[in-house]
């Protein structure tokens, strides 16, 4: 009969007064985080359903009300207008991004060229140009074309740093993928159209959900060309609320409401995209 000999159980990590303090300072460093991002979002929530007594407060518990809402959406701000000038021009924005972005990455992943390094680089350059330094020639520019004050001069500056990053992300996206599952296709008979649409496309499609995001924020936010080129008829949604006053100054209540409604389309597509985000981030960002 062969001995056996007993093992002793591992012995319990000891957990010193210096582990738990660290434990307590990473939780109250983590709370404290959350804390400051999270409570101006949630006191402008408030102020969105606060009379204008009520707003200068900081009691939590009032009577709520949509009077801000009605308000916001009547004359003389009619913020209803604005909305839909902020998301013609997002939406145009995603448009033309993704599948010119999505088709220069590609060249730039798949294709050998003379150049192509050079190409890549003045893109990521634009990335870093202030927006001050461009902001007199294309203002010169759209005045002489006659499209001051047209959404169309919106979505030709934001695609200006739109397309950069998108090309820049997903160029990422094709470099991570390997080559031999396009060519697996080529021997099935698909030519390469065929490829980038049936293959290639949905393995990078969390990249370009999260370019067209980018690009989306992008645009619905911007507020420093906006400014410049727009003047009554194409006003954005960020500019239509920094001139929400009264006689006595700022609709503080007012201008909680309209960013309640600037932020609840980005809420709404985190929550769909949410799974995809940082894939989108951490993949695209090796090659």
């Amino acid at each position: 009969m062969q001995s056996t000999v007993p093992t002793r159980p591992a012995p319990r990590r000891r957990v010193t007064a210096r582990t738990r303090l660290a434990q307590a300072g990473e939780t109250f460093g983590t709370l404290a985080v959350i804390f400051f991002v999270l409570f101006p979002l949630a006191w402008m929530v408030l102020a969105a359903f606060k009379t204008e007594v009520d707003v200068f407060s900081t009691r939590l518990l009032f009577k709520p009300t949509l009077d801000n809402f009605r308000a916001i959406f009547s004359d003389p701000i009619l913020l209803g207008s604005h909305i839909w000038v902020s998301a013609l021009v997002s939406f145009l924005t995603v448009a033309i991004t993704v599948p010119l972005g999505a088709a220069a990455a590609y060249v730039l992943s798949r294709h050998r060229f003379r150049g192509r390094e050079s190409l890549s680089l003045i893109i990521l350059i634009t990335q870093f140009i202030p927006a001050v330094v461009v902001a007199i020639p294309f203002f010169t520019l759209f005045r002489s074309a006659g499209l001051i004050d047209t959404p169309i001069a919106l979505v030709i500056i934001y695609l200006s740093f739109t397309l950069p990053y998108a090309i820049w992300m997903l160029r990422g996206f094709f470099d991570a993928l390997p080559v031999e599952v396009e060519e697996a296709s080529f021997i099935d008979g698909c030519n390469e159209f065929q490829t980038l649409r049936h293959v290639t496309v949905p393995l990078v499609m969390p990249g370009i959900l999260v370019s067209a995001v980018f690009a989306f924020i992008s645009a619905w936010n911007e507020f420093f060309f906006a400014l410049i080129l727009t003047r009554q008829n194409s006003l954005t949604l960020p500019i239509a609320i920094q001139s929400i006053s009264g006689p006595r100054g700022p609709e503080w209540q007012q201008l909680a409401a309209a960013g309640l409604l600037v932020m609840v389309p980005i809420m709404v597509m985190s929550l769909f995209i949410r799974k995809y985000f940082v894939e989108g981030i951490t993949v695209g960002a090796i090659k």
